[in-house]
């Protein structure tokens, strides 16, 4: 199991096999995801929003922007009741 020091900065240098796993380099970003108390995943956040296009399948159906907008405007509302 690859381990990592933490300096007094609080930085570590994550092993090089972590980080080809990763797909990550010099710049990207990573997020710590908190999975459960005192436990986290660490992911890399450089995945393009279009690499997420393939995850959910086709719509059920299509809805217009208005519809969105609509929708969004009407729930933003009732939370501000505190109906939602």
């Amino acid at each position: 199991m690859p381990t990592a020091t933490l300096t007094s900065k609080g930085q570590i240098t994550i092993p090089a096999g972590v980080r080809a796993a990763l797909g990550v380099e010099t710049g990207d970003q990573l997020e710590f995801v908190e999975v459960a108390q005192g436990r986290y995943e660490v992911m890399a956040s450089t995945r393009p929003v279009t690499a997420l296009k393939s995850l959910f399948g086709p719509p059920n159906r299509r809805v217009s922007i208005e519809d969105m907008n609509r929708t969004i405007a009407h729930r933003g509302a009732a939370a501000m009741d505190g109906q939602d």
